[in-house]
């Protein structure tokens, strides 16, 4: 199982965005389609028969998206940064990803890349395209974008995060040039890797209306409770905060999801009564006690 999977936040139209995008990636497919019932519809304010999560299959890695309404809303803190690899990957990808959507940097040769690009598609997420080869299975890879007064945290961010996760290693790391101004080592961007998952990371300069938020999360896949509390006390230490249902925030402002395989297997009960039961024991959670999911 992928041990990090990102989690997209939707209003009502994550059916429609996952069609989108298993038809422009390869190696794509739906994998499982959770609908609301009576029940879970009335306790979210959704209705029922829609879907509540799709899980799907990208260039070969796992996503997860959900119809949550207009709670959150994706925005640049958080990207896609797609390897392409090719010229005539790269120019189908942005063409697709370009309508209905707004080009923030439009495909052309950059100092950092000779064919890039960064769209935010139809469906309010963010993506940046490069022609670069990546050695490495993965292809998507999540970006993190450090604004504001968090601008010059990507080294700390980074640091921070392999010490959390185990087989965690940091790939590359450039800094600004010295002419910036900045202490020295401050980074404009870095890659690195954290239980397997490779993440991008950069330092975006000036004045922006965004942050990270909730609409875009991590899902960690854990075996047991043990692991459960680990990466929970983890992550919720040293600034971090709490939520319901197995989502926290680290002191960054990122969200996370602490969820055991256990509860997934118990929200799949072919029993709707007990997997109903679930959900609704699950709604009480902050952290998941798998010993009390099982009613």
């Amino acid at each position: 199982m992928q041990k990090i999977t990102p989690f997209l936040w939707f209003d009502n139209n994550a059916e429609e965005a996952v069609n989108f995008y298993t038809s422009l990636f390869d190696d794509s497919k739906i994998l499982k389609v959770i609908r609301y019932d009576e029940a879970s519809a009335k306790a979210s304010d959704q209705k029922a028969g829609t879907a509540m999560t799709v899980a799907f299959k990208l260039e070969g890695q796992n996503f997860t998206v959900l119809n949550g309404g207009p709670h959150f809303k994706l925005n640049e803190a958080i990207s896609f940064f797609v390897y392409c690899e090719s010229d005539e990957k790269i120019e189908k990808i942005y063409n697709k990803l370009s309508e209905g959507g707004e080009v923030i940097f439009p495909l052309d040769k950059y100092d950092w890349s000779e064919k890039y690009a960064w769209v935010i598609d139809k469906f309010g997420l963010s993506w940046q395209l490069d022609v670069d080869k990546i050695n490495n299975p993965q292809k998507i890879l999540p970006a993190l974008l450090f604004v504001n007064d968090k601008v010059l945290k990507v080294k700390e961010a980074v640091n921070y995060y392999s010490t959390v996760f185990p087989d965690s290693k940091i790939i590359m790391e450039w800094p600004y040039d010295k002419s910036a101004g900045l202490p020295d080592g401050t980074l404009l961007f870095a890659q690195f890797k954290l239980a397997d998952h490779l993440f991008n990371a950069m330092s975006g300069m000036g004045e922006h209306k965004f942050d990270f938020n909730e609409a875009f999360s991590f899902v960690v896949n854990c075996k047991d409770q043990n692991e459960v509390d680990y990466y929970w006390n983890k992550l919720t230490s040293d600034g971090g905060s709490e939520s319901q249902c197995a989502w926290l925030k680290d002191k960054f402002g990122i969200s996370w999801q602490i969820v055991p395989t256990r509860l997934i297997e118990l929200l799949g009960d072919p029993d709707p009564a007990k997997s109903q039961k679930v959900m609704m024991a699950m709604l009480k959670m902050k952290k998941i006690i798998i010993a009390d999911l099982n009613v």
